[in-house]
C-alpha cells in the first residue's frame, strides 16, 4: 500500500496532495494566480509558475528522490546549520530540515493566492543530532504571482539556542553566463573557495566567468537575477541578513552524482539566509521569522 501522510482535515479545490516522484508525497497548487509543487520531504518547494509566466525555480533532472537524500533544485531549508557542522564531520550538510519529512498542517485561499502551512518538531532523531534542542519550525508557503516563503523557528528550551538557516533558492536562468546578480554591490563577501577569505564589495552587479560561492553578510538587501532570455527574478526578504550567490561551473557539477554535467548553464542560487556572524540566537520561548518573496521580473 502507498504512504498516505496525514492532510488538513479539509482541502481548497486548488490544492491536492498525492504521490511524487519516487513515491514522496508532494502537494500540489493549481491557484488563480500561480502554481507549485512543495514535497513534504524537506517541505521542499520544488516548482513554482506564475500564472500565464515561466517556471521559475530549476531542479535537477537527476536529483534524487529518495526519503535519505536532499532533493536537488527548488527551494531547500537548511537548518539548524549551513553547510558542515563545525565538530561533527559526520553531520549532514545544511542540517537536518531538508531530510526530514514535515507535517502538513494547513491550506487556505487566501483571494488570489494560496497559503499552505508546514511543522516540523524535535524528534528523538534531532535530539540525537549535532543540534539537539527542544524546538518548533512553520513554514508558510504562499502561492500566487509572488512566491512567499516564511519560516519561523521557536526556542522551546529553557535555555538560549543558536542557529543557522537558509532557503537555499535555485533559479532557473538560460545561460548563467549571461546573468548578472544586482542588490549587492559594495557588500563585502566571504569566498568560499578561497578559504572564506573577504572579498570588499563591487561597484558592478555579481557576473559569472567561474564557479562561484560567495557569503554576503549584514546585508538586508533584495536581489535581483538580471537575465537577458527573461527569466529575471527578484527575492525580497526580512529578517535574513546575509544572503549566498552559488553556481558550481562545470568540473563541480560533473563531480555531483544528483546534477546532470551540464545542468549548471541553466541555474544559479540566491540564498536567503543567517549564517555565520548573522547566526540566530533566541531566548527560551522566543520565535525569529525569515521571509523571502520571489517575484518574476517582466
Amino acid at each position: 500500500m502507498p504512504f498516505a501522510p496525514p492532510v488538513p482535515a479539509s482541502l481548497p479545490a486548488s490544492v491536492e496532495v498525492g504521490l511524487g516522484s519516487g513515491g514522496l508525497p508532494v502537494v500540489r497548487v493549481a491557484g488563480r494566480q500561480g502554481s507549485a509543487e512543495i514535497y513534504l520531504h524537506g517541505a521542499q518547494v520544488t516548482a513554482w509558475t506564475p500564472a500565464g509566466g515561466r517556471p521559475v525555480l530549476w531542479l535537477s533532472a537527476t536529483s534524487r528522490f529518495l526519503p535519505d537524500a536532499a532533493i536537488r533544485g527548488g527551494v531547500p531549508i537548511c537548518f539548524p546549520w549551513f553547510g558542515a557542522k563545525a565538530g561533527a564531520p559526520s553531520a549532514a550538510a545544511h542540517g537536518f530540515a531538508r531530510l526530514t519529512e514535515w507535517e502538513f498542517v494547513d491550506a487556505q485561499e487566501a483571494g488570489d493566492d494560496v497559503v499552505l502551512t508546514f511543522r516540523l518538531g524535535d524528534t528523538p532523531a534531532t535530539r540525537a543530532s549535532a543540534w539537539p534542542h527542544r524546538f518548533e519550525a512553520l513554514y508558510t508557503v504562499t502561492v500566487g504571482t509572488r512566491l512567499a516563503l516564511a519560516l519561523r523557528i521557536t526556542n522551546l528550551e529553557p535555555e538560549a539556542v543558536t542557529f543557522e538557516e537558509a532557503l537555499h533558492t535555485y533559479l532557473r536562468v538560460d545561460d548563467v553566463r549571461d546573468v548578472r546578480v544586482a542588490g549587492l554591490e559594495g557588500a563585502p563577501f566571504l569566498d568560499q573557495l578561497a578559504g572564506l577569505t573577504e572579498a570588499p564589495g563591487a561597484s558592478e552587479p555579481v557576473r559569472f566567468e567561474a564557479e562561484t560561492d560567495r557569503i554576503y553578510l549584514g546585508t538586508d538587501a533584495a536581489a535581483t537575477v538580471i537575465d537577458p532570455a527573461g527569466h529575471s527574478v527578484t527575492i525580497e526578504k526580512r529578517e535574513s541578513h546575509s544572503t549566498v550567490v552559488w553556481n558550481p561551473w562545470a568540473a563541480k557539477a560533473r563531480s555531483m552524482s544528483d546534477f546532470g554535467d551540464e545542468e549548471w548553464t541553466g541555474m544559479v542560487c540566491v540564498e536567503t539566509a543567517n549564517i555565520r556572524g548573522d547566526l540566530v540566537r533566541l531566548e527560551p520561548g522566543q520565535s525569529h521569522t525569515m521571509t523571502a518573496v520571489l517575484a518574476a521580473v517582466a
